[in-house]
């Protein structure tokens, strides 16, 4: 297998994150991607640079004023010096739709950052366009034959609305490259199994049918992001149908997840797509610092040895999996388990 990654998207690296009440050190880090990349080694994955493509593919999920906000926030933020702290983030958003857009940068920021979770430094726009071009390149990939990739995209994308970030995500690179894989195939299959719902997801193509969304996650009752990811959330118009959540109880071990697995994986099948998006997070591990899930580190090749018998050509989207000194050897389980 093939495996993409861009070494800029090491950059990015806020300070601060808020954590019921208390600021502590932010979960997403840099060293998450330099462990997944020992990961990719173990596996045996050949590394691939990313290249850069242009900002149609990813504005063909997000829109332009919310690029141009991303772009430019950090830039905006600190002029004049010294009037406010280094990292952009909201204190004040809209709590109900429809708002009006507002042109200062403070509104700004509240109307684009669902939470506290994805603050923007002076790296952060490097990093996250590098995060798409990762995906984008390994969707590439795909489309000119390969049976299956793997693209190491840090930070993550799939709480990532058209115009939001949220929840360590700033563009959808699931999204994104499911959108590009389009252009080959009538109907792509999303399979997210982080242990968050991928909520951005979720939202981009909740009223289309060529995209498939399947999506396995802790119980949103009781876990992040709480008010998405149920079961009677089906999509609506064309896409009625076409939106699948399975919530399994928090801390949900190995067979819990084999059992919800088999019934994503039949989804899957009677929709019959041309290809397929795994959004792979490696959280739902037993010593995850985010406490979702109990999956041990031989389930992930139990699972990937189950997504690779659908035979489609499969593109697999780095999502979450936090630090612990098995996220390395968790990746290369997966990865092998698809090869195997």
């Amino acid at each position: 297998m093939k495996a993409v990654f861009h070494h800029n998207q090491l950059a990015h690296f806020p300070k601060r994150y808020l954590q019921r009440g208390h600021i502590v050190d932010f979960p997403e880090q840099p060293e998450r991607a330099k462990r997944l990349l020992k990961g990719v080694r173990a596996a045996g994955c050949g590394m691939h640079a990313a290249r850069a493509h242009g900002d149609a593919h990813i504005l063909s999920v997000h829109t332009g004023r919310y690029l141009k906000f991303l772009a430019n926030a950090y830039r905006r933020w600190n002029r004049p010096k010294g009037k406010a702290f280094e990292e952009v983030m909201a204190s004040i958003r809209p709590v109900e739709r429809p708002a009006r857009y507002p042109t200062d940068i403070l509104g700004q920021a509240g109307w684009h950052q669902q939470d506290f979770s994805c603050p923007i430094t002076e790296q952060t726009w490097m990093s996250i366009r590098a995060s798409a071009d990762t995906a984008l390149s390994a969707a590439e990939l795909i489309v000119e034959g390969e049976k299956s990739a793997y693209a190491l995209c840090r930070p993550p994308g799939h709480h990532a609305y058209a115009d939001r970030a949220g929840g360590f995500c700033y563009l959808n690179n699931t999204a994104i490259a499911a959108q590009f894989m389009r252009r080959q195939w009538d109907r792509v299959a999303i399979l997210d199994i982080d242990v968050h719902h991928g909520n951005g997801t979720q939202g981009i193509f909740y009223d289309r049918s060529d995209v498939l969304t399947v999506s396995i996650h802790a119980d949103p009752r009781k876990y992040y992001p709480f008010y998405y990811g149920y079961e009677s959330q089906r999509g609506k118009g064309a896409g009625n149908g076409y939106n699948i959540n399975i919530p399994v109880p928090v801390k949900s071990d190995d067979e819990v997840w084999m059992g919800a697995l088999e019934l994503a994986l039949s989804e899957i099948s009677d929709a019959a797509p041309g290809a397929l998006v795994v959004a792979l997070g490696l959280d739902a591990h037993e010593a995850d610092p985010l406490n979702g899930g109990a999956v041990t580190t031989p389930g992930f090749a139990r699972m990937a040895s189950a997504i690779a018998k659908l035979s489609l050509p499969t593109l697999i989207v780095q999502e979450g999996g936090y630090l612990t000194d098995d996220l390395e050897n968790n990746l290369a389980s997966f990865l092998k388990g698809f090869g195997g």
